[in-house]
């Protein structure tokens, strides 16, 4: 399946070479909707206490942030940051070759799928719609010289994720009858409130 940010479709992590022209062309389009992108640096991602603090603080999480896995899931797929709202959000986490060997890597992945599930399909955990509106969330793990398969193993160790080739680019979706993807149409401007 082609890896985008703009629609609200898996994968939702890719990992990519950092010069890839599908990143650039994919967060201008992002950007001209009027989207969002956040950067955050792997080389600060060496721990799960260092992942909690950068994405608290560059996505300006709120001050009840549990700073746990389940607690940055809800609060990334329920908007609790800066630039909340209907448009779609990428996060790209440049230099994220220093990740490969964490052991939460997998986990991590897992994280990010389970929150980017949630936030574009709009459905909760049990897979029952939620009354939120659903946008477009997806993660791109930016890679300086390590070739984007060697993440297969540690990306494919998280639960229930399913790793892809995408061109040079390594995709990473939910798998299991827990996680249905449904078919959704590509964004447009958030529909009227009922009246």
């Amino acid at each position: 399946m082609h890896a985008t940010l703009i629609d609200r479709r898996p994968p939702w992590v890719v990992v990519a070479g950092r010069d890839d022209p599908w990143v650039t062309a994919e967060t201008a389009e992002l950007r001209a909707r009027g989207g969002h992108v956040f950067r955050l640096d792997g080389r600060q991602l060496s721990s799960p206490a260092a992942v909690f603090t950068a994405f608290a603080d560059e996505l300006s999480f709120p001050s009840y942030f549990g700073r746990n896995w389940d607690a940055l899931a809800d609060c990334l797929h329920d908007r609790h940051f800066r630039g909340g709202g209907p448009q779609g959000t990428a996060v790209l986490i440049d230099h994220a070759d220093a990740m490969l060997s964490a052991d939460f890597l997998g986990l991590f992945v897992s994280v990010l799928c389970q929150a980017a599930w949630q936030a574009n399909l709009r459905l909760d955990a049990d897979g029952m719609p939620q009354d939120l509106p659903a946008f477009a969330l997806h993660f791109v793990l930016l890679l300086d010289d390590t070739p984007p398969a060697a993440f297969g193993p540690a990306v494919a160790s998280g639960m229930d994720v399913r790793v892809a080739r995408d061109g040079e680019r390594l995709t990473a979706t939910l798998t299991d009858e827990d996680w249905p993807v449904r078919r959704v149409p590509s964004p447009g401007p958030p529909p009227a409130p009922p009246r």
